[in-house]
């Protein structure tokens, strides 16, 4: 394990370890305007929605590094406090990445990367017609610390595409196409083969509550055991009893009873197996066996 001091470092090089670590990053688009009508556009990593009620997103468009001075964005919303935050998708990336460049004040990146621009109804900014996401947002704060800018800002209207939408008008996640930063010039794309779900957490009897040779497994990972502390009691002895006449406890049973397997590590293999396609109920059945 390799341990660092923030104050022993120098900050960009720091940096460069938090952003390979603090990943994937969600990316805030942000279009912001000056007070004499001037668009800007650019990316950010430092973003995330914070707020339910009202909805709060915060973003940090931070100091440059170089020479301390602040970004358009930045210098923007301390003329018009207003925002919004577009979206992004694995097919935008290649044009958020030349929006992020050094465009000198008042060089308009729709235009250089080839962005549509949409009137947005309650706020200065435009939005970008090609995000399938956009919120217009009302800046409500906005607080410097060293480099870091963050700017929180409300709101106060969203506009979604239809093509995200499932028959009950709610985001299919597996119709997003989401890009997340990483570390240097790292992505990441949260399309749906990258996609997982994991049940909702309850009370269930934990880790600790397990049986010492469950608990102490060699073959069942962390994961594993916290699947198997999720469910609220363990089977009972009759279900137990029961499982064990299935055709593949009774395989696994006989191949330790006439081979050289180690019966518990086969019953654990087995779980393992079926935890990985979510059986949680059989894979306790299946360790219950010897126990």
């Amino acid at each position: 394990m390799k341990t660092i001091d923030p104050s022993e470092m120098g900050s960009r090089v720091f940096y460069k370890y938090m952003t390979a670590s603090v990943a994937p990053r969600p990316v805030a688009f942000a279009s912001t305007i000056d007070k004499a009508g001037n668009v800007n556009l650019s990316p950010f990593s430092f973003f995330n929605y914070m707020g339910i009620d009202p909805p709060i997103v915060a973003f940090a468009p931070n100091r440059r590094g170089r020479d301390n001075t602040h970004k358009h964005t930045a210098l923007n919303i301390f003329e018009v406090p207003e925002v919004v935050i577009n979206l992004v998708t694995y097919d935008m990336v290649q044009q958020i990445s030349l929006a992020s460049a050094e465009f000198e004040r008042g060089i308009n990146e729709f235009e250089k990367a080839g962005f549509t621009a949409l009137p947005s109804e309650r706020v200065k900014p435009p939005r970008v017609k090609e995000s399938p996401v956009q919120l217009e947002c009302k800046v409500i704060e906005i607080k410097e610390h060293g480099s870091m800018v963050l700017i929180l800002a409300e709101v106060i209207l969203a506009h979604f595409s239809e093509d995200l939408m499932d028959a009950n008008g709610q985001i299919d996640q597996r119709r997003t196409d989401w890009i997340a930063r990483l570390g240097n010039d790292w992505y990441a794309r949260a399309n749906e083969s990258a996609l997982f779900e994991v049940a909702r957490p309850q009370i269930g009897i934990g880790v600790d509550a397990m049986p010492e040779c469950i608990r102490n497994s060699k073959i069942l990972s962390g994961n594993n055991l916290g699947q198997l502390g999720s469910v609220v009691s363990l089977p009972d002895r009759v279900e137990i009893s029961a499982f064990a006449k299935t055709a593949e406890i009774a395989k696994i049973l006989e191949q330790a009873r006439y081979g050289c397997e180690y019966l518990p590590d086969l019953l654990h293999e087995h779980a393992r197996k079926l935890l990985i396609i979510n059986k949680v109920k059989e894979a306790w059945l299946t360790l219950l066996q010897t126990v």
